[in-house]
């Protein structure tokens, strides 16, 4: 399970808007690497994530969401490859049973790669992610103080 802490930042009912916690890209080498510097340099504006909970929460609470992580595998794959693969078949494709010059190959291979594209962003649409509630905080302790387990 892949969890992350996470801060309510506003609740309408029993659904809470959440902030994630700032994470630094990598933590072991201080800013010296690329990874930090990319970074500092693509900082992009924090999004707020909808959850909705079986009991009400305030503005301040911490609570912690997991995500199983074979379905973040999963929908990785279908992400990266299904795009490549459609394009690397449309090439050989074109090559191969059209005989069609290099250009044209190129830009069956590209419109096959955008076709995977639309395929796998309509196939996950429809997926739905588990996301399990680990623990939530209360909201007149610190979270150092009960943090231990």
């Amino acid at each position: 399970m892949i969890e992350q802490t996470l801060t309510v930042k506003a609740t309408n009912g029993l659904v809470a808007f959440l902030l994630p916690e700032e994470k630094k890209a990598c933590e072991g080498c201080n800013g010296k690497c690329g990874s930090q510097v990319f970074a500092k340099l693509f900082d992009t504006k924090k999004a707020d994530f909808e959850y909705k909970f079986d009991v009400p929460l305030s503005v301040g609470q911490k609570v912690v969401l997991a995500l199983d992580e074979r379905h973040l595998v999963k929908t990785s794959l279908m992400i990266y490859l299904l795009p490549l693969l459609f394009a690397i078949s449309s090439a050989i494709f074109a090559a191969e049973v059209m005989q069609w010059v290099e250009f044209y190959q190129i830009l069956l291979a590209a419109l096959g790669g955008f076709v995977g594209y639309l395929i796998a962003k309509s196939h996950l649409r429809s997926v739905k992610h588990h996301i399990e509630v680990v623990k939530i905080y209360p909201n007149s302790l610190p979270v150092t103080q009960i943090d231990g387990d």
